[in-house]
């Protein structure tokens, strides 16, 4: 703080006391931040012209095969110089990026350096049930595992994090996640905006202590961080081109539905979800809702910005300005938003029966809370069949199915309908107070032991989750 020279005068005193009165006000305000728990620069997420804009982390990539993975504590640079313990891959917040091509195998080396049992889980990867994660094959700390799978599948975002019974709410919430790209030959046909254009973000919220450091409190009805992270990133900023970016976006909180939009009103251009590419042409749409566990594939034009200028990536729900693109170069780059079906999908049909799942409160399936040594159902390997998920309330529940992706065929109640990136293949799907969701499913590549859960991750660990048996 400033202060005045050795002179007196009434009018060179009243800044000083201004500025006195904003320091005690401050003081007061950190300290009731810091006896709730929250750490000060938390106040960043509401945004405004005087946060201080950290640069966006690009997670390192690596290959599946023949990699080592631990997870260990670890101390990060969140943005800005500030420091804050977590739980980390390989010390990365979050973890390396693994990119792979479909056709590659993967054999990762993983060994836990977590004073707890975890596994790792491959969401939406199609693996065998020894390399799924189970929560049955959780692995001692000290341990290690060797997660080994043929790479066969389309072209997507998915992506791994900790599935142990009753601790993946904590350990994903300190800090343990990564992206998971496989690439095929039908995307790259479409010369997509690759390299430095191709970006993922990996949204979530947090919360610190007094010092900074990532801290977790369970609770029943989901963990609701009070801060955002964009790729374990603070206030983040990524400086853009005049060009069109593809960014790879996963919603990695634990409870938390985030609600998107460009804060200039451009749309985003929907060309994927969770299981790759649509089955229809690229889909315009002003806002995104996402919740735990989904991803999507979108394009954002800046062509037609000028240098200098900003859009905020908004979480309309929560208030919060995530992620800014600041145009920062103008250059000529060819590509251009693809036009037309960006892929072909066979829809499954005829479904041999219909499974009804009711998830009812905050820790039950049918009525019935997780028992990892009973075994709820047994689905015959290559049977198309219809489950319908409905909810006893306590919503939103993103339910999650482990083993095969399904195809998303109506929404009654609610929201009343299929968005427009709830098209082609999914493996997570929102379900909201009041609605009924119908899937189609047929499970091809394994058999064996399967999970099916809430992805608020609460719920899962309270029991919302049912062992199935592909046969």
């Amino acid at each position: 703080m400033k202060q005045s020279s050795g002179k007196t005068c009434g009018i060179a005193d009243k800044p000083f006391d201004n500025n006195r009165r904003t320091f005690m006000r401050t003081t007061a305000l950190t300290a009731g931040l810091l006896s709730a728990g929250i750490a000060p620069f938390a106040l960043a997420a509401k945004g405004g012209s005087q946060t201080a804009r950290n640069p966006l982390r690009i997670p390192p990539t690596i290959a599946p095969g023949g990699a080592a993975l631990s997870a260990a504590p670890a101390r990060v640079n969140i943005g800005g110089g500030k420091l804050s313990s977590v739980l980390a891959y390989n010390g990365f917040f979050p973890g390396p990026t693994f990119r792979a091509n479909n056709g590659d195998v993967a054999d990762i080396a993983f060994t836990n350096g977590l004073s707890a049992e975890t596994t790792i889980h491959w969401h939406g990867m199609i693996v065998p049930p020894a390399a799924d994660g189970h929560p049955m094959d959780a692995i001692k700390p000290g341990a290690s595992y060797a997660y080994q799978f043929p790479v066969e599948q389309r072209a997507c975002l998915n992506w791994y994090h900790p599935h142990p019974h009753m601790k993946t709410g904590e350990q994903v919430a300190l800090g343990l996640a990564g992206a998971f790209i496989i690439n095929d030959a039908e995307e790259a046909a479409l010369n997509l905006p690759s390299g430095l254009y191709e970006v993922p973000l990996i949204l979530r919220d947090a919360n610190f202590d007094s010092s900074g450091n990532m801290t977790y409190t369970a609770k029943s009805s989901g963990f609701l961080g009070k801060t955002p992270l964009v790729n374990g990133t603070l206030s983040p900023q990524l400086e853009v081109d005049t060009a069109i970016y593809r960014f790879r976006v996963l919603n990695g909180a634990n409870a938390r539905v985030f609600r998107l939009a460009l804060s200039n009103g451009a749309p985003f251009i929907v060309i994927g979800n969770d299981g790759g590419l649509l089955d229809t042409a690229p889909a315009s749409v002003a806002e995104l809702e996402l919740s735990p566990g989904e991803r999507l594939d979108i394009l954002v034009d800046f062509r037609n910005f000028a240098v200098n200028d900003k859009v905020m990536l908004r979480c309309l729900s929560a208030g919060w300005d995530l992620l800014e693109f600041a145009v920062a170069r103008a250059v000529t780059v060819a590509g251009e938003i693809p036009a037309g079906a960006l892929s072909t999908i066979t829809a499954l049909a005829d479904p041999v029966l219909t499974r009804e799942f009711s998830f009812d409160g905050m820790s039950r399936i049918n009525g019935l809370v997780y028992d990892m040594n009973r075994i709820d159902f047994q689905v015959p390997l290559g049977q198309t069949e219809r489950w319908r998920f409905k909810t006893g309330g306590n919503a939103p529940h993103p339910v999650h199915v482990h083993g095969a992706s399904f195809q998303v065929v109506s929404r009654t109640g609610g929201r009343g309908l299929v968005l427009p990136w709830e098209r082609g293949w999914k493996d997570t799907v929102l379900l909201l107070d009041g609605e009924t969701v119908d899937v189609l499913i047929r499970f091809e590549a394994y058999r064996g032991l399967y999970v099916m859960h809430c992805h608020k991750l609460e719920h899962e660990d309270m029991g919302m989750m049912a062992n199935f048996e592909v046969i």
